[in-house]
């Protein structure tokens, strides 16, 4: 009874002992309150490194951790690596018969990390991945976010039969979206061997076999990317975006290409500042048809109430025929 009655004891003095008070020593592995004196826990494990650094740069140095978990490598990373400067352990450069073993080790580890027809699937789409991003400028999280939902996409069978290109090109495309990036399908597309069609078919059919939560576009996230191409000034990214606002609180923006109504903001935002811009170099820089800004900015003017004075390129053309 005394035994159980110490327990107790000790569970109740543990609650009342306020989390500031309890010293940890290191030593003896106990827990002790400062208040009471009392042993509150004993052998406890200490999980921290069984060295000591006194600044940063030496804690970094005798950190044995690795780089953290990628989805963005064939084999996220888990890997080793055999090192390329061909010196040992001491720093002694190889020579002769050592360097040629050593050569034959890193050729046998390069190819014992790709072992089965996903690993190799994997670090092709992998290269393909980095390449694509790298001529999009696409930030590296939105990068990994691709990697993830590719690796998803494999695991799940959506690869098979299907081009690597079109299935990271769709990957890729669902990230930005997810992210929000202002790149467009049509954007990813010219940068890929595979057709915009088939590109299509592979994100919706990732949207849909994954379950991905993929947000509708904002049309003014394009604002800034097409009106900076452009040169235009910050004042015209301000007024097509307002034009975006109210045109998407009376509806008008329903069933509408986001791509094409950010260009056609943009285009009466310059004409209303007096900046000479063609259909055609907006057109050009937002990916869409020289026909598509002129019906979308049209229909803006007249739904917003707005007087254009000044003459756009269909006018300027039946002047010039006539």
């Amino acid at each position: 009874m005394a035994g159980k009655k110490s327990v107790e004891e000790k569970h109740a003095s543990h609650h009342e002992c306020p989390p500031d008070q309890i010293y940890f020593d290191p030593v003896r592995g106990e827990k002790i309150c400062l208040l009471t004196g009392e042993v509150i826990e004993e052998q406890v494990i200490d999980t921290g490194p069984d060295w000591r650094a006194y600044n940063q740069e030496e804690s970094e140095r005798r950190s044995r951790v690795g780089v953290p978990l990628t989805y963005t490598m064939h084999d996220l990373g888990v890997s080793a690596i055999v090192d390329y400067k061909n010196r040992d352990a001491a720093g002694r450069r190889l020579t002769g018969r050592k360097r040629l073993d050593a050569i034959k080790i890193r050729k046998w580890q390069s190819r014992s990390k790709v072992q089965t027809s996903i690993d190799r699937n994997l670090q092709q789409a992998m290269q393909e991945l980095d390449k694509l991003a790298k001529q999009l400028g696409v930030p590296r999280h939105v990068q990994e976010e691709a990697a993830k939902i590719y690796h998803m996409a494999v695991n799940k069978g959506l690869v098979r039969g299907r081009s690597i290109e079109s299935v990271i090109a769709a990957s890729l495309y669902a990230a930005c979206r997810i992210h929000k990036l202002p790149h467009m399908l049509d954007e990813i597309a010219q940068k890929v061997r595979g057709s915009r069609r088939e590109i299509a078919r592979c994100y919706r059919l990732i949207v849909r076999d994954l379950n991905l939560r993929v947000p509708v576009i904002d049309s003014k996230t394009f604002v800034a990317r097409i009106a900076g191409a452009l040169g235009l000034p910050d004042e015209a990214i301000v007024q097509a975006s307002k034009f975006l606002e109210i045109a998407k609180n009376r509806g008008l923006t329903a069933g509408k290409d986001p791509g094409g109504l950010a260009a056609a903001a943009v285009y009466l935002a310059a004409l209303m500042l007096g900046i000479k811009k063609t259909q055609k170099e907006v057109a050009k820089i937002a990916g869409v048809t020289e026909v598509t800004v002129r019906n979308r900015y049209k229909e803006l003017a007249h739904e917003l109430h707005i007087s254009i004075d000044i003459e756009d390129d269909s006018s300027r053309k039946k002047k010039a025929e006539a």
